[in-house]
């Protein structure tokens, strides 16, 4: 069944939270080069693991799959930046407009 491997082309590896490491590296410069950082914890879904989001002051925002909540939770503390349960506080009003702008640029 052709669906379950959706996205995972060219042996890509897995989005599963399992390369803790690479992502806790990744989350540790992305909140090191900005400021205003905050990281909001995504629950995990029958297709995704539980991911965390960065976003900066400006709405730059970056996702990386952890291998459970806890673990999001404890790698955002780590990084010392306020750390929200998206399912509570949902996403900041920035995140959605440097998205759109991106977009823009994109055309």
């Amino acid at each position: 069944m052709a669906w379950w491997r959706r996205g995972r082309r060219g042996g890509a590896a897995p989005h599963d939270g399992s390369d803790l490491e690479s992502a806790r590296g990744h989350l540790e410069e992305f909140a090191r080069s900005r400021r205003g950082v905050e990281a909001y914890v995504e629950p995990a879904t029958n297709v995704t693991a539980t991911t965390v989001v960065l976003i900066a002051h400006d709405g730059e925002w970056t996702r990386r799959a952890l291998p459970s909540r806890p673990k999001a939770f404890q790698v955002a503390h780590d990084l010392d930046v306020p750390v929200y349960d998206v399912n509570l506080t949902g996403y900041p009003a920035r995140m959605r407009a440097w998205t759109a702008r991106q977009r823009q640029q994109e055309r």
